[in-house]
């Protein structure tokens, strides 16, 4: 993938969906809730590496950094799992992140 997208991950996290229909909890506005709470716990996995093994070796190490960046993956499977909870489509995102990208840039 030379191009990776928003649009390539949530089709990516609902084929997953689909996989697992059986065994997680399915896509649905009540459950949004529930995967945001299962992404902060991958946020504080990643907020450990770094805790225990400081900033500059999370970045130098070559395994820790694999270790960083995969649960920097786990983050946003859970992220794109709210995006598909709301129905947030990447042209809601992306306009959004506009906007908000936009009103930061005058904020200061």
């Amino acid at each position: 993938m030379s191009n990776f997208t928003i649009k390539d991950m949530l089709a990516m996290q609902q084929a997953l969906q689909e996989k697992y229909k059986d065994k997680w909890e399915a896509i649905s506005p009540e459950a949004g809730k529930h995967k945001l709470l299962w992404m902060l716990g991958e946020v504080g996995e990643v907020i450990d590496i770094i805790k225990k093994n400081g900033d500059q070796k999370s970045v130098e190490d070559v395994d820790l950094r694999q270790h960083l960046v995969e649960e920097m993956a786990d983050v946003l499977m859970y992220y794109n799992d709210v995006l598909l909870c709301y129905g947030i489509s990447e042209q809601e995102l992306k306009e959004a992140y506009i906007a908000k990208f936009e009103k930061n840039m005058k904020r200061w």
